[in-house]
């Protein structure tokens, strides 16, 4: 045998090693992958919040962002109720003897917040895949203490309106990362509540301002508007200085091939003697490696194959939020008063509408954990449905005290039991329905949904309730309950259950087009990889 001969088979050789290595390495990876994966479906709800204490703590900070949007929303809806804020800025209705924000600027100034996070969640996409959702989150937050001070110091409705708009920009980045960071720190049994948890501090945030409206509604003077516009700079400090120790994602870590800095960040969210985070980060590996292309995430490929489909189940159930009730619970105040109840008893009546929501949403978390997500989204929109339906009837018969008594007990059930089912639910399904490696884009390209099916919402509803619009009152609820009608028809028919599925399951169940009502009984055993 010549020398030549000898190095080829030398070189066969050394290449058939290398690649019995490779598959042996593969081997190893993937059997770690499955192992992290049979223990997240063997956990109990319990034994998660033990394996991850520190994961549900950074669940609830990252989570206390959302109250700053809420309670900006409320605070303008408020406002326009408010009458101080009305002899200010209003116009004299001579029929009713009293000032008011004319239509036009109710609807303004309500839908410049929404304008402005419009443009922050297309921000929010490619920023947090380049630096991640915690630095994301802390330039947000720095963001929107230098833009109170332009709603402080605005002496007229323009420039509330561009206060408004400029505060929108840093809310996009946090309804964006919140719900996506949020389902990316914990265990696939704490997905819903950590989730859902959102919308408990958007209820927060409407009953720190029902409260602070509450105290200051029959004060003459500024402070009526000035003390609860201040009390914003409560909340992006001390949550800055928090989420600056927060970890970043461990997924964020693997799609960037920073896999010691992911085990690492798994140690700081889990107690290391329940966990190996060695087989997590193998878990996260799989899913992504299994999701990756060559290119590198874009808004283009969210409409693409098998991701269009999960693209337009985040956007519909987003846009169905403003669609089935949320905007009567939105702008409650200011339904109550044109309901007919008295100004002092319409704030009383906001505040405590904020405080069942809390409660409820609280509630809703079992609910979702153990019924699934699809069954309590779809008997949650049906019977707001038949509610908003009620209120219009309620609405419709000739006006007394009766009546107004009717529509506004009907717009407070309508209002708390909108965030007992449908829209603590909403934020399950959005977190979980992205792919891993589209999960920021989609995530903000399912917000602008929001934002644009809200922006002519809030002129509608402004319209049908304002005296000097279309004065419907109650009868709005027809028109909700239309719309509400075909979110629900659309649920039934695209909505698919995900509860008690890993990522990668869904990964397999999208690309392989199962339809939506199939989903429960689909069996994908734990070592398919498509």
């Amino acid at each position: 045998m010549s020398a030549e001969d000898v190095k080829e088979k030398g070189q066969v050789e050394h290449g058939e090693l290398v690649d019995l290595k490779a598959d042996a390495k593969l081997a190893d990876y993937k059997a770690d992958a499955m192992e992290a994966e049979l223990a997240e479906h063997t956990m109990t709800v319990m034994e998660a919040v033990r394996a991850y204490p520190m994961a549900c703590f950074w669940a609830f900070v990252m989570s206390f962002t959302i109250i700053m949007e809420s309670y900006d929303v409320f605070l303008i809806g408020n406002f326009i109720a408010l009458p101080a804020f009305a002899n200010r800025f209003g116009e004299f209705d001579v029929a009713n003897n009293k000032f008011f924000i004319v239509p036009k600027w109710q609807s303004a100034l309500q839908m410049a917040g929404q304008l402005g996070a419009l443009i922050g969640v297309f921000l929010a996409g490619p920023l947090t895949s380049r630096i991640g959702y915690r630095w994301a989150t802390l330039l947000g937050l720095m963001l929107m203490n230098a833009t109170i001070f332009i709603m402080y110091f605005a002496n007229s409705l323009p420039v509330f309106f561009v206060a408004q708009l400029a505060e929108g920009l840093p809310w996009g980045i946090f309804i964006a990362n919140a719900p996506a960071y949020c389902s990316e720190i914990v265990p696939m049994r704490l997905r819903a509540p950590a989730t859902q948890v959102l919308q408990m501090f958007w209820a927060v945030g409407s009953i720190i301002v029902g409260a602070v409206t509450f105290v200051y509604n029959g004060h003459p003077d500024v402070n009526a508007y000035k003390i609860p516009i201040a009390l914003q700079w409560m909340f992006p400090t001390p949550l800055a200085i928090l989420l600056y120790f927060a970890p970043e994602s461990p997924w964020w870590l693997v799609r960037h091939g920073r896999h010691e800095e992911a085990a690492h960040s798994v140690e700081r969210l889990g107690r290391k003697s329940k966990l190996n985070s060695g087989e997590t980060v193998a878990l996260m590996r799989r899913v992504i490696e299994l999701e990756t292309t060559v290119a590198s995430p874009t808004y283009v490929e969210l409409f693409k194959d098998t991701d269009l489909r999960r693209t337009l189940i985040v956007c519909a159930v987003y846009a169905g939020q403003n669609l089935a009730g949320n905007l009567i619970a939105n702008q409650a105040v200011y339904f109550f008063e044109q309901a007919g109840v008295s100004t002092h008893l319409a704030f009383a009546l906001g505040l405590i509408t904020s405080a069942l929501q809390m409660v409820f949403v609280m509630l809703s978390w079992g609910l979702t954990t153990y019924f699934g997500r699809r069954t309590l989204y779809l008997w949650g929109t049906g019977v707001n449905v038949a509610l908003l339906v009620a209120l219009g009837v309620a609405g419709s018969v000739a006006a007394s005290t009766a009546s107004s008594l009717a529509q506004a007990s009907l717009g407070l059930i309508i209002s708390v039991l909108f965030t007992f089912a449908a829209a603590p639910v909403s934020w399950c399904i959005i977190a979980e329905t992205s792919a891993i490696r589209l999960r920021p884009l989609t995530t903000g390209i399912g917000r602008a949904s929001y934002y644009i099916i809200e922006i002519p919402c809030i002129f509608l509803g402004s319209y049908m309730l304002n005296p000097t619009g279309g004065n419907l009152g109650g009868r709005c609820g027809y028109v909700w309950g239309a719309t509400g009608f075909i979110c629900w028809i659309s649920a039934y028919y695209f909505l698919p259950e995900m509860k008690g599925r890993s990522y990668r399951e869904l990964d397999i169940m999208f690309k392989r087009r199962i339809p939506a009502r199939d989903f429960k009984k689909t069996e994908i055993k734990v070592e398919e990889d498509s």
